[in-house]
C-alpha cells in the first residue's frame, strides 16, 4: 500500500526524503557503528547533530545574534508553564490575547504563577475572528503580550490586515513590552521578523519535525530576568549554558528536526513554503466557497489559517461516509478536533501541494454524489 495523504494536525506528517534518510541511518549513523539514537548525547557525532540543527534553524528563519535558540523536552504545552516562571516577577502582569483553544490552554499553564490579564479575546463570536489592536486592553507593567500567531483549531492565523488594519503588518504593535507568541503550527511556513517578537515558541510536531522536542527562540537580553524561584531544570539560562542538554535531551527528536530543516532549505526556504502554502489554502478554501453551502468554513476571511483548514458538511449525517470515502482514497486524518467537530484539514509545509489537489478533487466528487 503506498502512502496516503496525511491531514493530521500534529504529531503531522513528515517530509517523505526525510523519512527515507532516516530509515537509511536508523541501523548506523555515518559509519559510527550504531544508530544516532544509542550515541551519547555527549558525544562527538550527537554534538555535530546539534550544531548542525541550530545553525541550519538560524539560517532557515534568519535568527540574529542576539536571539538564542534552545531545543527543549516536552510540548509547547510544557514552554507556557515555563515561560511564566522565567520572565514574570513575583506579582508581576503578563497580557494574553486569547484567540482560540490554544490561547485559553496557554493562559491556563500561568495561572498558578502570574496575575494574567486577558486583554482581548475572540471567544465572543466563537473564535471567528482576532480583535482588532485597537480594542486590546493592555498593562503598562506587563513582563510580556502573549499571542498565539496560528489556532491549530479554529484555523484563525494573524495575517496582514487582521482586525480590520489598513496596513499588510500581520505583527501587533505592543509598544516596548516584548511580545511572546506560539507559533508551533505556523512557524517557517513563511518569512519571519524574530526582531519584532522578544521569544518564539513551539512544539516541533507540525512544521519542524517529531513530537517530543519543542524550539524556543528568545532574545538573549531577556534570560538575564530573574522571573520567580524554580527548579533549575525550568531555568531557561541554565539550558542554553548547557546548549540545551542541561539533562538528557530528546536526541532522536532533535536528529529528526535537524533533517527535516535540512530538507526545508534544500527545497528553498521559507520563501518558498510561502508560496506554496499560499496555493494550497487558496485551493482548499475556494472550493469550500465555491461548493454553495456544501461545505463552510466559518471563520473571517481576513484571518484564514494557512496551516489549519476546518470544515463543516451542510448535513453532519454525511461526516462518517466522508471520512470512509475519504479514507479509501487515500487521504487520512480529516476528522475535526473533538472541541469544533466536523472536518480539518492540516496543510504544513510537509504536505504538498498535489496531496490538497487531491484532497479539493475528493470534495467536488463526493458533493455531486451526495449533493
Amino acid at each position: 500500500m503506498s502512502r496516503a495523504y496525511n491531514f493530521a494536525a500534529g504529531p503531522a506528517a513528515l517530509p517523505e526524503a526525510v523519512l527515507k534518510t532516516a530509515q537509511e541511518e536508523l541501523l548506523e549513523w555515518r559509519q559510527a557503528g550504531a544508530s544516532i539514537v544509542e550515541l551519547s548525547h555527549r558525544g562527538p557525532e550527537f554534538l555535530q547533530v546539534a550544531a548542525e540543527a541550530e545553525a541550519d534553524l538560524r539560517r532557515l528563519l534568519a535568527v540574529p545574534d542576539d536571539y538564542a535558540v534552545l531545543f527543549l523536552a516536552g510540548g509547547a504545552t510544557t514552554q507556557q508553564a515555563l515561560i511564566a516562571l522565567n520572565f514574570a516577577a513575583p506579582g508581576q502582569k503578563a497580557d494574553y490575547v486569547v484567540t482560540g483553544h490554544w490561547g485559553k490552554t496557554a493562559l491556563k499553564q500561568v495561572k498558578p504563577y502570574v496575575d494574567s490579564n486577558v486583554a482581548a479575546s475572540g471567544e465572543g463570536d466563537g473564535f471567528r475572528s482576532i480583535p482588532a489592536r485597537a480594542g486590546w486592553r493592555l498593562s503598562e507593567d506587563a513582563a510580556y503580550v502573549h499571542i498565539t500567531a496560528n489556532e491549530t483549531i479554529h484555523g484563525i492565523e494573524f495575517r496582514p490586515g487582521w482586525g480590520g488594519k489598513a496596513d499588510n503588518d500581520a505583527i501587533p504593535d505592543v509598544g516596548e513590552v516584548p511580545l511572546f507568541a506560539d507559533f508551533s503550527s505556523s512557524i517557517a511556513s513563511e518569512p519571519l521578523d524574530v526582531s519584532r517578537y522578544g521569544l518564539i515558541y513551539g512544539g516541533a510536531q507540525k512544521n519542524l519535525g517529531p513530537v517530543g522536542v519543542s524550539v524556543l527562540i528568545v532574545r538573549r537580553d531577556l534570560l538575564e530576568r530573574a522571573g520567580q524561584p524554580r527548579a533549575d531544570i525550568f531555568n531557561y539560562a541554565s539550558h542554553l549554558k548547557a546548549e540545551s542538554m542541561l539533562n538528557t535531551p530528546p536526541s532522536y527528536n532533535w536528529y529528526l528536526a535537524g533533517l527535516v530543516f535540512k530538507w526545508m532549505l534544500a527545497e528553498g526556504g521559507v520563501e518558498e513554503f510561502a508560496r506554496r502554502s499560499q496555493e494550497k489554502s487558496r485551493l482548499l478554501y475556494a472550493t469550500i466557497d465555491g461548493s454553495g453551502g456544501f461545505y463552510r468554513n466559518d471563520v473571517d476571511p481576513s484571518v484564514r489559517s494557512r496551516m489549519n483548514v476546518p470544515f463543516f458538511l451542510h448535513d453532519e449525517a454525511l461526516n462518517d461516509r466522508f471520512l470512509a470515502d475519504a479514507r479509501e482514497a487515500g487521504l487520512i486524518s480529516l476528522k475535526g478536533h473533538k472541541v469544533l467537530g466536523g472536518m480539518r484539514a492540516s496543510i504544513y509545509n510537509a504536505m504538498p501541494v498535489e496531496g490538497v489537489r487531491a484532497l479539493a478533487a475528493f470534495m467536488q466528487d463526493f458533493q455531486k454524489r451526495y449533493g
